[in-house]
């Protein structure tokens, strides 16, 4: 892991930021330029003048000035990155839905795909499933580690990438005791420019949480459908776990004191599976549906003894259940999708 941490104002923890990880936010960018213009057939020019024009009026002043202060920590290590280019960083996540309604509404055949593929896993359990009656969580996760301690707030401790405001993976826990992880709903569509910018609201319910409530409520609040995910939550001060199943028009909550919730990738709610995604929720062979298999295998099979030993060997799991037999692949818990046969799974 590279562990970084930031503390002070919001200007105070982007100038840090942008100077201790400088020339990995130049490497990020450079990836991710070259991904999005192959993904999406538009030039970053086009990124740039969106997060210009659309998401900064959306981003309050806390996260402009945090935006800032990394343009300006990367400036002072001799790095050439403007704020669009750090604004247009930080929405990787979102461009593969706002092109894709971009196009739509300018009658364009779409080129856009997604970049990500479909390796995330997660769960959350409390109460008779866990081996004390505590809620643990857990996520495959391949990136840096953020401490971040802002001056409002309470203090963060998340995984992230180098120029991101948010974890974006997503992992992390803060000091009210809120624990956040999250998958991806495959094959979601469904993007409101007027919204706020999810990597904004998602930091911001990272950072000011104090409960299920809070966090629900924050991510709510100006849905742009961007990054559509299925959040599970625990909150640590009463063992309390949520899955808050985000979409652009459907929107669900869940909550329990005792059993289990999972992740990865798969859409939950059926309106939501047929309104909002081209998800098959039917094909057994789908990544998706296949680690969804797994997952409830290794709950009922742990109930009663599932702890952060468990949980570690959860996220190692290479046993693939439409072909029943251990096979490290796009579907296994592992992530391991640098081993499929079949490459990268797309939508």
């Amino acid at each position: 892991w590279t562990y970084v941490h930031l503390e002070g104002t919001p200007t105070e923890i982007g100038y840090q930021h942008g100077y201790l990880l400088a020339s990995e936010i130049l490497e990020m960018r450079k990836v991710v330029g070259l991904e999005l213009t192959h993904d999406t057939k538009k030039s970053w020019a086009f990124f740039r003048d969106a997060a210009r024009n659309m998401m900064w009026p959306r981003i309050e002043l806390q996260y402009r000035e945090e935006l800032q202060g990394i343009t300006a920590g990367v400036n002072a290590r001799g790095v050439k990155l403007d704020l669009w280019d750090i604004v247009a960083l930080n929405g990787l996540l979102e461009w593969g839905y706002y092109v894709r309604e971009y196009d739509k509404q300018h009658k364009v055949l779409s080129a856009s795909s997604s970049t990500w593929a479909e390796h995330c896993s997660a769960f959350v359990a409390t109460g008779s499933y866990t081996r004390d009656g505590k809620a643990v969580i857990a996520h495959n996760n391949w990136t840096i580690i953020f401490d971040i301690a802002p001056s409002q707030g309470y203090r963060i401790l998340m995984d992230g990438l180098p120029g991101f405001i948010a974890s974006d993976d997503d992992f992390g826990l803060n000091s009210a005791g809120i624990m956040i992880t999250e998958t991806t709903i495959t094959a979601f569509e469904g993007y409101d420019p007027g919204g706020i910018p999810e990597f904004v609201r998602a930091r911001k319910a990272m950072q000011y949480s104090a409960s299920i409530d809070d966090f629900a409520s924050i991510m709510k609040e100006g849905n742009n459908g961007g990054y559509a995910n299925d959040w599970l939550l625990a909150d640590r001060k009463t063992n309390e776990i949520a899955s808050l199943e985000l979409g652009l028009k459907n929107v669900t909550l869940e909550r329990k004191k005792d059993g289990y919730f999972v992740g990865a990738n798969f859409p939950i709610n059926p309106k939501l599976a047929l309104e909002e995604t081209k998800f098959d929720t039917k094909d057994v062979s789908n990544s998706a549906n296949a680690r969804h298999v797994r997952w409830d295998q290794l709950m009922a099979e742990y109930k009663g003894k599932i702890d952060v030993a468990a949980a570690q060997r959860f996220l190692a799991d290479h046993y693939d259940t439409y072909q029943r037999k251990d096979d490290p692949n796009e579907r296994t818990l592992c992530g391991h999708i640098d081993l499929s046969p079949r490459g990268l799974p797309s939508w």
